[in-house]
């Protein structure tokens, strides 16, 4: 049987698409358009909040979706959201009850916009260079719940972040996806919002098989 010719190209961007210092290679530039001149669709997905990735459309001149939060988000070049997978209403609040019990501090994601309680907090300055913009400083989470694409809890005590991950997973189930990002992220998001369910996207999207296209750096989550 034929090999079906690859369409797309779907990259991770930290430590595949960037540099670990966050720097977006000529290199690399110049390996996307080589893409698109062999006719090759390029697309990419984060963990990442949409406007972290904005820095990268110029320079790659994309024109395809963005799919951030590893999906739990798809927008256009133009942050204009075309889909979204939101943690349920009714969860939210005791996810942020769960994380805080662990001694977590946490994030919210809504939207294209992340807000913190405190500006402080662990992780806070280099997630706003990774990113490329500040969170919103709030006095609590209240009204927030509706709409919400991730919470993260952070910690650089591993062993608890650990622990507050198997508790997640077992106090709301199949509501969620809990999983640690890094050893100090507990990221929550919706259960469908996960990198092998963009690929499913692209693929439904370009009315193209699965095995058309090809993934880089799209690696699991850390085990709990």
């Amino acid at each position: 049987m034929p090999t079906r010719p690859i369409r797309q190209l779907l990259a991770d961007v930290d430590d595949t698409l960037v540099t670990s210092n966050k720097v977006l290679t000529d290199r690399a530039v110049c390996a996307v358009h080589k893409l698109y001149d062999a006719g090759v669709q390029f697309a990419v997905t984060s963990g990442r909040p949409p406007r972290g990735m904005s820095m990268i459309i110029e320079p790659l001149a994309l024109a395809t979706e963005l799919a951030a939060f590893n999906g739990g988000l798809i927008v256009k070049p133009d942050m204009t959201v075309v889909d979204q997978r939101v943690i349920p209403t009714e969860v939210v609040a005791p996810v942020v009850a769960l994380m805080e019990s662990f001694g977590l501090s946490v994030w919210i994601y809504q939207g294209a916009d992340w807000y913190v309680r405190d500006v402080k907090g662990p992780h806070v300055d280099r997630e706003s260079w990774t990113v490329q913009f500040a969170p919103t400083l709030v006095p609590g989470f209240g009204g927030l719940e509706q709409g919400t694409v991730k919470v993260v809890g952070v910690s650089d005590d591993h062993q608890v972040v650990e622990a507050a991950a198997v508790a997640a997973r077992a106090q709301f189930g199949e509501h969620v996806s809990a999983a640690r990002s890094q050893p100090y992220y507990l990221d929550v998001t919706h259960p469908q919002a996960n990198k092998g369910g963009v690929v499913k996207y692209w693929s439904a999207k370009l009315q193209i098989s699965p095995e058309q296209i090809a993934t880089i750096g799209l690696t699991p989550p850390l085990p709990p």
